[in-house]
């Protein structure tokens, strides 16, 4: 069929199908949001290889409508750690209900947020509400925050599996991510993500995730 290419399928037995999918879910079980980095530092290629893993995520109409901005410069971090500490304080101070901070008080949840200067890289994920052609036109994107939302995943399952750690950091509102990395008004910003080494001795908080049997209903 003209446009199409072969799919190269390597069928693999049961038991390597079974031990594959218990192998990747318990290591994924390991992985945990760090708030405490070490400033030890990763080479840029090791980003380019997990952004191409995010790059490769499927999206709506294979539109790929993600921008994904990679922040090594210390003065563009230090940029970022202040206004989202801005919007933060604020947020712990008057936006947030008394309901949602206690909810975040087991996490150990603060408005500062030195990690945003400490860890060596933050990778931010915007998504585009659509796309420009050669002569300025909107040419429309599909299922946008569904397919951005995938590509994250993606993202932060290849960064625990290189031997790195993240955070989901949604410093709300994030315009001013928009206004610091100069991005265009098609694109608007969908999550930070610092990533790096756990600092030494770090500690996280002691939580239990809901069992599959939990949260999954068999037919």
């Amino acid at each position: 069929m003209e446009g199409f290419i072969r799919y190269t399928f390597n069928q693999k037995s049961e038991d390597e199908i079974e031990n594959a999918a218990k192998t990747f879910a318990n290591s994924m079980s390991n992985r945990r949001s760090i708030r405490d980095f070490s400033s030890q530092d990763v080479p840029q290629e090791t980003i380019a290889h997990l952004l191409n893993v995010a790059n490769n995520a499927p999206s709506g109409a294979n539109k790929q409508p993600w921008t994904f901005c990679a922040v090594h410069s210390s003065d563009i971090k230090r940029q970022i750690r202040i206004a989202a500490e801005l919007e933060e304080y604020q947020n712990y101070h008057g936006r947030m209900s008394e309901e949602w901070l206690h909810d975040l008080g087991p996490l150990g949840t603060k408005w500062q947020k030195p990690y945003l200067e400490i860890a060596p890289w933050l990778i931010i994920i915007f998504k585009k509400v659509n796309d420009f052609g050669s002569e300025g036109e909107k040419n429309k994107n599909y299922y946008v925050t569904e397919s951005v939302g995938i590509a994250c995943g993606f993202l932060i399952t290849a960064i625990h599996q290189a031997g790195l750690v993240t955070l989901t950091h949604t410093p709300s509102p994030m315009n001013f991510l928009q206004s610091i990395l100069q991005r265009p008004i098609n694109e608007k910003p969908f999550l930070l993500l610092p990533v790096g080494f756990p600092a030494d001795g770090v500690l996280v908080p002691n939580i239990q995730k809901k069992t599959v049997d939990q949260n999954t209903i068999w037919f």
